[in-house]
């Protein structure tokens, strides 16, 4: 009967809403706008007065957009995505920009008011409106909102203009600490809130772009509105999925109608109406209370369902108009990160590991770097890049802080797929400023992604930034300056983690040098989470294989891209012949990547794949198509050798692997297992075959023997039946049952180690999947011709090895 009156209550309150007008209207002033642009004088243009005086030239633009695809657009640039036509934007960098659009003032009934909302403004701008200053912006990665009620005329069009100044420029006026000079990235960055890439990175070019690079609307704010809708689960009993979920809600209102409108809430899940309450509105801000029977938790990807539930939250005036209405997508759950400050190994053994619900989750994840250099584009890849993420069964997604923060559609995405998030704040790889100014943008920054992003299931942790307490040991050894000292990330984020979400768990860096390690001095073998790139070499070198660490976070090796893919980032001849001895061909070293050209012949990275294929297989084709090859080979070996050497050891002293990195954002040769282009290298399916949610893989000989394992990333046990053959001889080696227990892993047997070099091929079944995996035997070089053999008889489905 209970049952039955939520249904009619639901059905009475969906009824009614369709007596009311939309509650929120937005207006979109997407689309063609004239962008005007000019060389920025020694005082900087911030008025249209000044800039109509300049006469400056006018193109055709696009919002969202950036100016280097308008100008491209316009025949005044070549795409600088192809081979090194990326280094001809260096001298748009001293450009200033002014976007302008005329619009019509929306109809406002009484008590309304009009936003002007930006998604994104890239970076340092003042916004006009009919010749009048309604604010300004110097953040490229929030949002910005501006009442324009009393500053839209009353009929007739509207002059939007936005004047974007040189972020280059305008760096220059800030003095440096001696903290930030000789840091990587460039040093003239640290004050200007655009995405550290921008600059230029190991991975992704100079280009540091401008533009309107997010949606531009309009918004009708009603009388009455929800300012900030927040879901907090607060407790669940794992037992019987009793759910205690707090609904934090502020409004605004007019003061006669407190105490006469009410709030109603209601949870549905596919389609069904859980739960329905109400409570009259007395104040603006009020927490309401559900209790939920029953409840479907969210758990990530392996582990269960990743449940979702619609919630809405509707205010209603007395005779049942909706005043006020706002839905969400929740997730029920709870995240703990365990850690320590410190791992002693076996006097004082560190943890890093990731609790839902109660249950310890073994992390599969990949690192996230910007979509696109040009950062408008990004929402053309978000799709495709989380299929391939859910394709590869990766449970963890790192945001890389060298990035922007990804919008709500990325976060619905992983939602959806059981995909958690990582998620750095954009700062990273060195010392910021720690000047009140500073410290009020970035806690300005904080609370605005924040308050943004807290509800969304998949977001489990804030890590403050990416290596900036390693960027101090890398340029002011042996000074060994003291990370836990820098304001920002132990003082100004955590402030506001505190007060805005306080359930979240907080990384203060990644990786964190504590106070405990710190005073150890050498640090690196303490900590209990690193990102291991070292010397980059053999990939089973010490370094590696004897990592201390229980969690890594960054960890890769570099592949080069399939040849359609460089055929499209290069020019016809430069593609072949693609090194000489001693010499680089040029787009190649733009390619590695190299910030700025007068920096000459800088391809040292390019040469981590000469070094890593010679360690492998003892020399380097020298033809293109064997060289990629055994590039991409060494690679995909690589890749699952970490992963493999990780899960072979799960919850001993490993407890999870976030590897570098799920694609490229530019045309480069990397460590991305998926190019810019979208084209699989092999790692991608190396790596889609050992991170299965139930595994049985090889490791490394210990006193004579190799251990088999089967590893299982689930709550259930699995069962199977496993088979490994020697494909050199073609002898089994080892044919069994196996159990293994639910989130655990086992030793399945022990397979006496092998001399020569070789390759087993793994066949196993669990439940009615027939599965396949292989391990590379025997100590390097291998012969590349015999190698290729071997990967034919294991059938992996490898694009380049159908050419």
């Amino acid at each position: 009967m209970k049952q039955i009156y939520i249904i009619i209550f639901a059905l009475l309150l969906t009824f009614a809403g369709r007596l009311s007008a939309n509650t929120k209207q937005t207006i979109s002033l997407n689309g063609t706008w004239t962008l005007s642009f000019w060389q920025q004088p020694e005082v900087p243009v911030r008025t249209p007065d000044k800039l109509r005086a300049l006469q400056p030239k006018q193109i055709e633009a696009q919002v969202p957009g950036n100016v280097e695809l308008d100008l491209m657009k316009a025949k005044l640039i070549d795409d600088p995505m192809v081979g090194c036509q990326v280094n001809n934007l260096r001298k748009w960098e001293g450009y200033q920009w002014c976007y302008s659009r005329k619009f019509d003032t929306p109809k406002l009934n009484p008590g309304e008011r009009l936003q002007l909302c930006f998604g994104g403004i890239d970076c340092l701008a003042d916004i006009w409106l009919n010749g009048k200053h309604i604010g300004n912006a110097e953040n490229m990665m929030i949002e910005h909102t501006f009442d324009i009620t009393h500053v839209v005329r009353s009929d007739g069009e509207n002059q939007l203009e936005v004047i974007l100044r040189s972020s280059v420029i305008e760096g220059q006026k800030y003095l440096l600490g001696s903290f930030s000079i000789g840091n990587f990235p460039s040093e003239e960055s640290v004050f200007i809130r655009k995405a550290p890439h921008t600059y230029g990175w190991d991975i992704l070019p100079r280009l540091v772009s401008a533009g309107l690079w997010r949606d531009v609307t309009l918004q009708i704010i009603r009388p009455t509105h929800l300012r900030d809708v927040h879901y907090l689960v607060a407790n669940i009993d794992t037992t019987t999925n009793h759910v205690r979920l707090f609904t934090d809600v502020q409004l605004t209102m007019p003061f006669e109608k407190f105490g006469k409108v009410m709030a109603n809430f209601t949870l549905s899940r596919k389609g069904k109406v859980v739960y329905t309450g109400q409570t009259p509105v007395v104040s603006p801000a009020f927490r309401y209370i559900m209790e939920l029977e029953h409840a479907d938790l969210w758990w990530p990807k392996g582990y269960g369902e990743a449940a979702l539930y619609e919630a809405r939250v509707e205010l209603r005036d007395a005779d049942g108009t909706i005043l006020a209405s706002e839905n969400k997508r929740i997730g029920l759950r709870t995240i703990q990160l365990d850690r320590t400050d410190i791992n002693l190994r076996d006097k004082q053994p560190g943890r890093f590991r990731f609790i839902i619900n109660g249950v310890p989750i073994f992390i599969r994840g990949t690192n996230w770097v910007p979509l696109d250099a040009l950062h408008s584009r990004d929402k053309l890849f978000v799709d495709e890049a989380i299929r391939m993420t859910a394709d590869l069964n990766c449970n963890m997604i790192r945001c890389w802080g060298g990035n922007v923060y990804e919008d709500h559609h990325f976060f619905d995405l992983c939602d959806e797929n059981g995909i958690m998030v990582w998620q750095d704040f954009t700062m990273g790889c060195t010392f910021y400023p720690q000047r009140s100014s500073f410290a009020e943008a970035i806690g300005k920054e904080a609370q605005s992604v924040v308050c943004k992003l807290r509800n969304h299931a998949s977001l489990v942790l804030w890590s403050g930034n990416n290596e900036d307490d390693s960027a101090l040991r890398w340029t002011l050894l042996p000074f060994n300056i003291n990370p836990n000292k820098d304001k920002i990330s132990r003082e100004v984020i955590p402030s506001v983690l505190y007060e805005f979400d306080p359930t979240r768990p907080y990384l203060p860096s990644s990786p964190y040098y504590s106070e405990e390690v710190y005073e150890k001095g050498s640090g690196d073998e303490y900590l209990p989470e690193n990102h291991l790139w070292g010397p980059r070499g053999y990939y089973k070198d010490g370094y590696y294989s004897n990592a201390s660490c229980c969690f890594v976070s960054e960890i890769g090796y570099h592949g080069c891209p399939n040849a359609e893919s460089l055929q499209k980032m290069m020019t016809k001849n430069a593609i072949y012949p693609w090194t000489k001895p001693y010499e680089w061909n040029d787009e190649w070293v733009t390619k590695s990547v190299r910030r700025f050209p007068e920096w000459g012949k800088t391809f040292e990275r390019n040469n981590l794949m000469l070094n890593q294929i010679k360690l492998l297989f003892g020399k380097v084709p020298t033809q293109l198509d064997d060289f990629i090859f055994a590039s991409q080979s060494v690679q995909a070996e690589a890749m699952k050798y970490f992963i493999e050497m990780w899960r072979g050891k799960k919850f001993n002293d490993k407890t999870g692997i976030i590897w570098w990195n799920i694609r490229d954002g530019w045309p480069v040769i990397s460590d991305a297992i998926v190019d810019y282009y979208n084209s699989k290298k092999m790692a991608y399916y190396f790596i889609k075959n050992v991170q299965q949610d139930a595994c049985v893989l090889i490791n490394d000989a210990q006193n004579g023997y190799y251990p088999l394992i089967g590893t299982n990333d689930t709550r259930l046990i699995q069962k199977g039946h496993v088979t490994v053959t020697d494909i050199v001889s073609g002898k089994k080696i080892y044919t069994g049952a196996f159990t293994i227990p639910a989130n655990a892993q086992i030793r399945i047997a022990d397979l006496p180690e092998e001399k020569g070099r070789g390759m087993y091929l793994i066949d196993y079944e669990i439940g009615k999947r027939a599965l396949r995996n292989h391990y590379l035997y025997g100590t390097p070089p291998f012969d590349l011709k015999t190698y290729k053999q071997w990967l034919r008889k294991v059938k992996i489905s490898i694009d380049s090895l159908n050419k």
